[in-house]
C-alpha cells in the first residue's frame, strides 16, 4: 500500500474528495472536522494536505482567495484500490463467518453442507 494511505485522515480526505470532485480547503476541513466530530487543527490539515498534494494524489488550484483541491488520477487509482482491498478482505472474512456459527459458549461450530448445524459438535 502507498505510503500515503498509512493515515486514515489522508484516506477520509480521498474519499471526500473522490464523493465531492473539488472542494474548497475550508470546506474539505469542516466536512472531515464534522465526520470526526472534532476540531481539527489547521497547521495539520494544511501539513497533510501539502503531503497529499507532494505525492501526487491531490492537486490544488485557486479560486478567487480560496484553494481548490481535487483527486489526481493517480490519487483516484490508489483510493480504488484499497477500496478493492478492502471490501476484498471484508468479504473473505464474511465468507469464513458463513462457513461455522458459534455454539453457546462461544465456540466454532462447523456447519454441514445444506447449512445445518452439526448437532454432534455442540
Amino acid at each position: 500500500m502507498a505510503k500515503w494511505l498509512h493515515s486514515g485522515r489522508r484516506r477520509d480526505v480521498c474519499v471526500l474528495l473522490y464523493e465531492a470532485g473539488e472542494l474548497r480547503a475550508q470546506r474539505l476541513k469542516n466536512r472531515l472536522s464534522t465526520h470526526y466530530d472534532e476540531r481539527i487543527d489547521p497547521g495539520s490539515f494544511s501539513a497533510m494536505l501539502a503531503a497529499l498534494e507532494d505525492a501526487g494524489h491531490v492537486e490544488a488550484h485557486t479560486e478567487g482567495i480560496a484553494d481548490v483541491y481535487g483527486l489526481t488520477d493517480a490519487g483516484e487509482r490508489a483510493l480504488l484500490d484499497h477500496y478493492g482491498w478492502l471490501a476484498g478482505n471484508i468479504e473473505n472474512a464474511n465468507d469464513e463467518c458463513d462457513e461455522g456459527t458459534d455454539d453457546a459458549n462461544g465456540e466454532r461450530v462447523d456447519t454441514e453442507e445444506d447449512g445445518a448445524v452439526d448437532q454432534e459438535s455442540i
